[in-house]
């Protein structure tokens, strides 16, 4: 059933079967698709962008499927939205491409170069924080990670890329607004500062209360529950970073999303993201929530397997984008 907000007609983002995916892309909508690299392969070309993931938060609960595909159809109350392509040169450019009242959904593929430059340099694109800039990080499901690249795809060709990045822009009339709503569990705990020579989606070294240390051996000797994130303090904002693998034998630690050199981080103090959790800081406003992404580490840790988080539906997946990257975050657009 079709939902009308003020006069914008869309469908609420939910898990379709891939035929019925098809009908809605066939018949203009402007969508975003997320599923399986296998299910996004059967689709049409059409009006949307799409990502690699196969973990959902859904009507019936939190769920893992390769044969269904979330379709999420933004609110147009302005006209046909504009799909581009980025890539690490141009992604700067994100921002100044937005239309002036609307917002910007952006996927980016998760372990590539546009995912490094977009998570450490979009703090200072031109123009960021004028619309709202929401989106995820594509990923793959975690029992293919050592065979596979995240991908995203674009929808008016069907090309599928590892190292670019997709957008939607859409406007809005003068007489709705967009804004972004951030759920994050986490705050820095009390242990102690730790800093890391380089910057990187992984970690050799880093330096612990001002000595150096090998990282995976300082997190397995002090029993470190790598299921909580560090957090820095990014701009004014609390931002994750999450723990993929730490490598004892191989003394490395692998990150969800850059570390950087200039920043301090903290281990997170504790907290388990359950949906209890995530439905007690909902924000609560008028209009519609017109998208949404979480966590894939809130789906396995927080026990969101079968939970459900309504009325906050969307893709689970390897970085949630509000503004900028965000990590173990609930991600939502507002529409009023």
């Amino acid at each position: 059933m079709n939902v009308s907000l003020h006069g914008v007609q869309r469908f609420p983002g939910r898990l379709m079967t891939l035929d019925e995916a098809a009908r809605c892309i066939l018949a203009g909508r402007g969508v975003t698709v997320a599923g399986d690299e296998a299910a996004l392969r059967k689709l049409p070309k059409g009006l949307w962008i799409g990502g690699t993931i196969p973990y959902f938060m859904s009507e019936e609960g939190g769920l893992c499927t390769r044969d269904m595909v979330f379709v999420n159809e933004l609110p147009l109350a302005s006209g046909a939205p504009g799909l581009c392509t980025y890539d690490v040169a141009s992604i700067s450019e994100i921002c100044t491409d937005a239309p002036d009242n609307g917002f910007t959904v952006l996927i980016v593929p998760a372990f590539s170069e546009i995912h490094e430059r977009f998570a450490h340099d979009a703090p200072e694109f031109d123009g960021m924080y004028l619309q709202p800039l929401v989106g995820w990080v594509a990923g793959a499901h975690l029992d293919d990670l050592a065979t596979t690249r995240p991908k995203v795809v674009f929808g008016p060709t069907g090309e599928f890329y590892e190292n670019l990045a997709v957008a939607m822009h859409v406007a809005l009339d003068s007489t709705h607004s967009a804004s972004i709503e951030i759920v994050n569990l986490f705050s820095p705990g009390k242990g102690p500062a730790i800093r890391f020579p380089q910057s990187g989606f992984s970690a050799t070294t880093a330096i612990v209360n001002g000595e150096t240390v090998n990282l995976a051996e300082f997190l397995t000797r002090a029993g470190v529950d790598t299921r909580l994130p560090l957090v820095a303090d990014y701009c004014g904002a609390m931002i994750n970073v999450s723990f993929q693998k730490v490598d004892i034998e191989g003394g490395e630690v692998r990150f969800y999303a850059p570390v950087f050199s200039e920043l301090e981080y903290h281990l997170a103090a504790p907290m388990q993201a359950t949906a209890e959790a995530f439905r007690g800081q909902l924000v609560a406003g008028e209009g519609e929530v017109a998208f949404c992404c979480n966590c894939i580490l809130n789906y396995l840790y927080g026990g969101l397997e079968g939970a459900r988080t309504d009325p906050m539906h969307g893709p689970m997946t390897f970085g949630e984008i509000a503004y900028q990257l965000v990590n173990q975050t609930m991600v939502y657009l507002r529409i009023t």
